[in-house]
């Protein structure tokens, strides 16, 4: 059933991850800081919201996007570097991740970026393959190239918030922990989710 032109079942993707965004901002640990990681995923979910009236897509693309909006808004909550994922798997009786993988620092951060590859490929391969009537080849190959300049803006937009930012508010929201190769690392991590996507996408014909 539609409803305004959307299938009914992104509507409520794309406002249960809004409500979860706004959520995630009531009783923060970081209440100067997660507005500004968060509150632009409204504006994205509203963007997508009216694109989908004029570029119909599959559900399963708007579940990417809503996923991976939903690990960002997790980490957005705890400004990234404080993500309590120790405490969760304590909690749930589980192996410590850091432990179990030997991370030495948090690294939720890294999780999103892999999810931004991981988890974008479908939606840009599929929105090329339908309104614009790439080959999937085609597709998937400028889908892996836009993860890879979209990563890329990204890292250089962290670096210009620490020229107009206070040091302190500029390291907290970058999320660098100290690591120089952070930015190098965020990108490696959104390549290697983007190339994992395509051969899985291949590999079941899921490109449109």
């Amino acid at each position: 059933m539609m409803r305004y032109g959307v299938p009914r079942g992104q509507i409520l993707w794309l406002v249960l991850t809004g409500m979860a965004a706004l959520f995630s901002l009531l009783d923060t640990p970081f209440p100067r800081l997660a507005p500004m990681q968060n509150l632009p995923t409204l504006a994205i979910l509203a963007g997508i919201g009216f694109s989908l009236r004029r570029w119909p897509m599959p559900t399963s693309a708007v579940a990417c996007v809503c996923l991976f909006l939903l690990f960002h808004t997790i980490g957005g909550r705890y400004i990234y570097s404080f993500v309590p994922y120790e405490d969760w798997a304590r909690g749930l009786g589980l192996p410590s991740p850091a432990a179990t993988l030997g991370l030495e620092r948090n690294s939720w951060d890294r999780l999103v970026h892999f999810a931004f590859g991981a988890l974008w490929i479908h939606p840009i391969s599929c929105w090329l393959a339908r309104h614009k009537g790439l080959s999937t080849s085609l597709a998937g190959y400028i889908a892996v190239e836009s993860v890879l300049a979209g990563s890329a803006l990204y890292e250089i937009f962290e670096w210009m918030l620490t020229v107009f930012m206070a040091a302190p508010d500029a390291l907290a929201y970058n999320g660098q922990q100290g690591d120089p190769w952070d930015p190098q690392k965020d990108m490696a991590m959104a390549a290697s989710g983007a190339v994992l996507a395509v051969i899985f996408l291949r590999a079941r014909g899921r490109f449109s």
